[in-house]
């Protein structure tokens, strides 16, 4: 009897140490009824309790824990948790991040009954809520039957892996303490990809060196999905060998190591650099990396390559690759070096100016940034200036170029710095954090989980009176792009934190002496806030340039449909 009971657990424990041997160690969400005895077992799998301020901002937070440990957790209650989290959720869907989403929700008897309970519709629909979830989850699982139930975890977390997609798992009240067997935990859920068909595979590799064999100028163009499906560290083995320039866009700004003398810069379409533009755009072969075309990350479909002359690449064929390339073979040219971006044109007539301008900020930040940082920026300015900012080794770059949600960066934050925590026995790692006094006002309220975790981000928030990103796409004086002002040096205080430091940055000058190798402010030793004031009307050359784009293209699309 003793030997049967040890080798059974319960559906929550079995969960949870599932997503303990995936590398979680702190799962992020908002206490409710309908999940509170499953938190009362998170410690007894070895996992942290987050508690974060809302769903949302959890989500945003689960989000940014897995960019940097490649798979993260949320939990939330019923219907009203999970529906204020469904666009964090649908976010990690569209920019490919492995999120579980693990649901309270009510009883399987009240479910059968139809019951009338709190958070439902109060029609005795309990799928409603699973459904909404259904388009933007690569799986959705009730654990409703304790004889299938460890299958469906494993099947479950297998497709959040292998995906890199969310996934969401209902978990009913009376199923978190039902009895199932440990079996299954002694053996590592297999993330392995599904092998593809040998002879198909044969042949498109063998068509593919050839092209790379026959070409006179090839690069290398690595997008989103080269980190999200793991293979980073092969697209770096293939640059060293094969010596081709290679790019990134911007969503996958910082997977590549920029200090690399075959670095190119970053493509953008029409919106890059020209001499970025001009390198890609006359290669006669590129090798495409894990392609995401959104407007915002090609520049507003301005690509001017061929597709004839493009070969898209993804996670398996990048391995198979590496192990069949003569190198010998591979013609390269030595031009494609990227250099720092310099102040030209409208830079050259504020030279003597004093305030802080995007032209003038990004390319001069690279400077102050250390190897391995984490460098969060959130979608509008600070998404597009980062583009012209150059990185030294080992840092990773967050953002959210294609499901562009203001106020993400904040909660993203969060979600890294706290990874980064756990993680910190490795390497020490400063993160930091550029955002908008916009997008903070949406989301500011997280930084008060990150004092409670006791985290120590450089918080970075960008005032230029109100969504300047808006500004720049349509209606530059428009009310309704203004915000109310804030007393942002006051948050720290205000969210209870005893060790923190507040910075106000208004010139140059300023940010030259605070943002200085060595100092006190750069070691990064406590939460530190900076309020960097920049001209209304200013915005990176990258964002002026998409903004009319995507103003033409509304413009379009609305006559079109009229």
């Amino acid at each position: 009897m003793a030997q049967e009971m040890a080798d059974e657990t319960t559906i929550v424990l079995y969960l949870f140490k599932r997503l303990h041997q995936l590398g979680i160690r702190s799962v992020h969400g908002v206490p409710g009824d309908y999940n509170l005895v499953a938190l009362d077992n998170l410690a007894d799998a070895g996992l942290n309790w987050v508690g974060n301020c809302n769903e949302l901002n959890a989500g945003y937070a689960a989000d940014g824990y897995a960019r940097i440990k490649g798979i993260s957790a949320l939990i939330t209650t019923f219907g009203v948790g999970e529906l204020s989290a469904l666009a964090a959720v649908a976010g990690s869907y569209s920019e490919h991040v492995p999120v579980v989403h693990i649901v309270g929700t009510p009883s399987t008897l009240s479910q059968k009954m139809g019951a009338i309970l709190h958070h439902t519709l109060g029609n005795g629909d309990f799928s409603v809520f699973a459904n909404m979830s259904r388009n933007i989850s690569q799986i959705v699982v009730n654990l409703n039957d304790p004889t299938i139930a460890t299958r469906d975890i494993d099947r479950a977390l297998k497709a959040c892996c292998v995906t890199a997609h969310p996934v969401y798992i209902a978990l009913p009240t009376d199923m978190v303490l039902r009895k199932v067997s440990t079996k299954g935990l002694d053996t590592p859920i297999d993330i392995s990809l599904h092998p593809n068909d040998p002879k198909i595979e044969s042949d498109v590799i063998e068509n593919i060196t050839q092209m790379i064999y026959g070409a006179n100028n090839a690069i290398i163009l690595i997008d989103a999905c080269a980190i999200r499906h793991r293979v980073v560290e092969e697209v770096h083995d293939l640059i060293d060998k094969s010596q081709l320039p290679a790019f990134v866009t911007p969503m996958s700004k910082g997977d590549i190591d920029e200090t690399n003398s075959r670095f190119g810069g970053v493509y953008v379409g029409s919106v890059s650099r020209s001499d970025v533009k001009e390198a890609v755009e006359s290669a006669d072969l590129i090798i495409s990396i894990g392609a995401l075309k959104s407007d915002f990350n090609s520049g507003g479909f301005t690509y001017h390559t061929s597709t004839k002359h493009t070969i898209e690449l993804h996670s398996d064929y990048t391995k198979k690759l590496l192990s069949l390339l003569d190198f010998h073979r591979i013609r390269h040219t030595e031009g494609a070096k990227s250099d720092l971006p310099e102040l030209k044109n409208e830079d050259m007539e504020k030279i003597e100016t004093r305030e802080i301008t995007h032209s003038w900020f990004w390319p001069h930040i690279g400077n102050w940034l250390e190897e391995n940082d984490v460098v969060v920026t959130e979608t509008g300015t600070a998404n597009f200036g980062i583009i012209e900012t150059r990185f030294p080794k080992g840092v990773t770059a967050i953002s959210q170029v294609l499901w562009g949600s203001i106020g993400y960066s904040v909660g993203a934050c969060q979600g890294a710095a706290l990874a980064v925590k756990e993680s910190q026995s490795h390497f020490p790692r400063r993160v930091i954090l550029f955002v908008g006094d916009g997008s903070f006002q949406l989301t500011g309220n997280e930084v008060s989980t990150m004092i409670r975790q006791g985290l120590k981000p450089i918080i970075v928030i960008i005032n230029n009176e109100g969504y300047t990103i808006e500004r720049m796409i349509h209606g530059e004086n428009a009310g309704y792009n203004d915000i109310q002002p804030w007393k942002y040096t006051k948050f720290l205080e205000a969210f209870g934190a005893k060790e923190y430091a507040n910075y106000v940055v208004r010139t140059r000058e300023e940010v030259d002496k605070l943002f200085k190798k060595g100092n006190e402010f750069s070691k990064a030793n406590r939460i530190q806030l900076v309020e960097l004031f920049m001209p209304k009307l200013d915005a990176p050359r990258a964002l002026k340039i998409t903004g009319k784009m995507s103003e033409m293209l509304n413009a379009k699309m609305a006559v079109l449909d009229s």
